[in-house]
């Protein structure tokens, strides 16, 4: 099993709201931890979740699994050409103009 390591004052991070109800003791060693690795919570949080994540050895096939369905996805999509507008527009019959120089 790896180790969890903290970089000690690195907590300058891109950050997406997920909100989320976790247990008061387990909040309360975040925030020990936080304060020990001299992090702000945010990045403890993350750092634990990235952790734990690439642990669960199911869930990264899973994940591997669904990029290589995506990237098929996209290469099949890019090989299919799409119709441009000059064909999916129906031929029209000949404008008057044309006609009138036939006569």
């Amino acid at each position: 099993m790896s180790k969890l390591k903290l970089e000690h004052g690195i907590s300058r991070i891109r950050r997406a709201k997920l909100q989320s109800s976790i247990d008061q003791t387990i909040a309360d060693d975040i925030e020990l931890m936080a304060e020990w690795s001299n992090n702000e919570t945010n990045y403890v949080v993350n750092e634990l979740l990235r952790f734990a994540l690439t642990q669960e050895e199911d869930f990264q096939k899973y994940k591997a699994s669904a990029a290589a369905d995506t990237s098929r996805s996209v290469i099949h999509a890019k090989a299919t050409p799409a119709k441009s507008a000059s064909d999916a527009t129906p031929r029209s019959e000949p404008s008057p103009t044309s006609m009138a120089t036939r006569t």
